[in-house]
């Protein structure tokens, strides 16, 4: 496993589903974790991130914030540098969906969409960036992005106009960011994941046609796992991904191969 003792992470969305698998799993690899979310508990139940973090011999905080207030942002990462004194990973993984083709979008749910989705990731990004700047490189590298994008960044999201075209612009933000700071020791890099299961399995109740798509269209014969993309946001925050950036990486199941 990557070792990432000594550095201090903020990961989004990270009370629940695929956010609370990275969290855990950067924190099972020596992280300190700074689980960011609206609320710490887990919409599945469960023992909370932080908590669980905590319980297993690890640092962590849960710290409220909505990813598109500036200032609770702002509030966010200051935070995290006076209680740990750096911010070494950022995970931007919160996101929200309404799930609806373009006539059917109204004003207000493209503004959240992209309020959460893009905006927020923006934010972050400017925020600990401008963080990481003033902080000693560890190597090569003073600081570490990983951005949770999509498949549907990059093919179109089926009746999902606001969602695909939030990933899409997340996808170029990584790129930008990872070509704008390079010279300066900033690793910027995404994970694309395809369809996961422990979203797909609630789809399956509610939508015959769309779990249908969804495992039809997937080469691997299963749909994917929060750890599969935990998996790849630890290699890409982690010293094994030095030479890596402005790359968003598939972790589809042969989604896009097909």
């Amino acid at each position: 496993m990557a070792d990432l003792t000594g550095r201090v992470a903020i990961v989004t969305g990270a009370a629940s589903g695929i956010g609370r698998a990275i969290a855990l799993r950067l924190a099972a690899a020596g992280a300190a974790v700074v689980v960011a979310d609206l609320a710490p508990e887990d919409a599945r139940g469960g023992t909370p991130t932080h908590s669980e973090i905590q319980i297993g011999g690890g640092a962590s905080r849960f710290a409220g914030c909505d990813v598109a207030d500036s200032g609770a942002v702002a509030d966010l990462v200051a935070g995290t540098v006076a209680e740990f004194g750096s911010v070494d990973v950022l995970v931007n993984n919160a996101a929200i969906s309404v799930g609806k083709p373009l006539l059917e979008t109204t004003d207000e749910d493209w503004a959240r969409v992209l309020a959460v989705n893009l905006t927020g990731p923006f934010l972050l990004c400017r925020a600990v960036v401008g963080q990481m700047l003033g902080q000693p490189r560890r190597g090569e590298v003073r600081g570490r992005i990983v951005n949770i994008t999509s498949q549907h960044g990059m093919v179109a999201a089926p009746a999902n106009c606001a969602y695909g075209t939030s990933k899409s612009g997340l996808v170029y933000l990584t790129r930008q960011i990872a070509s704008d700071y390079a010279e300066h020791g900033i690793v910027c890099n995404a994970v694309a994941p395809g369809k996961i299961e422990q979203v797909a399995g609630e789809l399956r109740e509610q939508d015959q046609q769309r779990w249908h798509y969804s495992t039809s269209r997937t080469p691997w014969p299963r749909l994917g796992r929060p750890s599969d993309v935990a998996a790849a946001a630890l290699f890409l925050a982690s010293d094994d991904s030095s030479y890596i950036t402005g790359e968003n990486l598939m972790v589809d199941g042969g989604w896009m191969a097909r």
